[in-house]
């Protein structure tokens, strides 16, 4: 655990009571908050700084949850005194553990989503509780890099969003423009104790990796900050551009008399720029597709929605599958979207 006098806390740049009423405004109208404290200190300080302003009058009921994925010895310790701090806050707390077997790889990748699927079962369990994490700018900046290097479009360079959903429950992010420096500090000057995490510096994992690139980029101007302005920059395009391409979908959309089948009507939107013919595309895949499926790689899409734009322009027939389903264009422009055998995957000519 580690405290630090309130005078170092403060000269850092601690969150003082009013500005942390700021940032919590969104919260007000939810009417339980389930705030994930790791016992890290970002965590930590969200919690504390939430208990205080949950006292407010007409303030959502607060609760708190520990995830002890088991991972490290230490974790079952760390997680009491998570139970511990929150005692003394006056907040509920309780510890959900991760008992399902441990993948030999991808095991950060599978402990978040265990994570997440915990949570929002708690969440449940509380009466729908709005979930809120402590994702920093720093979080956003190292988000946006590792997504930069697998090559996300526009959706994935908007980063994380101040709220999201997993399943039923709502993900909120209150902090997601405050330095994680901030939260380190706030919980030094509350005198509230913390761990620090070994895994957030094992270099064989991704983010710690991107975490280190990250302290390069910002000696040469490319710091969280700017990375967190791109991500807010991104959201607005995203959003104007999810909205037309929603609208497009349902102007070209026409009834089909056969269930499971989507049918479009592409020859109305011949004319639109590129990104709405692939979002089109892309949004009605993903209304057919299970919950679990998806549309698949980018590029993928992009390949699959310029060979619809040149059948389009020549006014010929093409025939393709993307992600499980078959799209069969005609020459007049209607498209016909219907699911393949489950068996292949990606974009190639379909045969008969």
């Amino acid at each position: 655990m580690s405290a630090l006098p309130e005078r170092a806390g403060e000269a850092a740049g601690a969150i003082a009571a009013d500005e942390a009423a700021t940032f919590f405004a969104s919260l007000a109208r939810e009417t339980r908050l389930l705030v994930a404290v790791s016992g890290g200190p970002d965590s930590v300080a969200l919690t504390g700084l939430l208990a205080a302003w949950a006292l407010g009058e007409g303030r959502p009921a607060l609760h708190a949850a520990t995830v002890d994925h088991g991972l490290r010895a230490e974790s079952a310790d760390e997680a009491a005194a998570a139970g511990s701090l929150c005692e003394r806050l006056g907040v509920p707390h309780r510890i959900l553990r991760w008992e399902a077997p441990k993948p030999a790889n991808g095991v950060q990748a599978a402990a978040r989503a265990a994570r997440y699927d915990l949570l929002a079962r708690e969440a449940c369990r509380l009466g729908g509780a709005a979930i809120v994490t402590a994702h920093t700018l720093d979080d956003q900046a190292e988000t946006l890099l590792m997504r930069m290097a697998h090559g996300s479009g526009p959706a994935g360079l908007a980063g994380m969003r101040f709220r999201s959903r997993r399943g039923e429950a709502a993900i909120l992010r209150p902090l997601l423009d405050v330095a994680k420096a901030r939260l380190i500090a706030t919980a030094q000057a509350r005198g509230l104790p913390f761990v620090h995490d070994p895994s957030n510096a094992n270099p064989r994992f991704e983010r710690v990796r991107w975490r280190a690139a990250a302290a390069f980029l910002s000696e040469h101007g490319l710091d969280a900050a700017r990375l967190g302005l791109l991500a807010r920059r991104m959201t607005r395009q995203e959003e104007a551009l999810d909205a037309l391409a929603a609208a497009a979908l349902e102007r070209v959309r026409m009834v089909s008399p056969v269930e499971g089948m989507m049918r479009l009507g592409l020859g109305a939107i011949a004319t639109e720029p590129d990104e709405i013919l692939l979002r089109v595309v892309a949004k009605a895949l993903a209304e057919m597709a299970d919950a679990a499926e998806s549309y698949g790689r980018l590029e993928r899409l992009e390949a699959c929605a310029a060979a619809l734009r040149a059948a389009l322009r020549e006014g010929v027939a093409m025939r393709r599958t993307l992600s499980g389903f078959i799209l069969s264009l005609d020459p007049g422009g209607l498209l016909t979207i219907r699911p393949e055998g489950r068996r292949r995957r990606g974009v190639h000519p379909a045969t008969s």
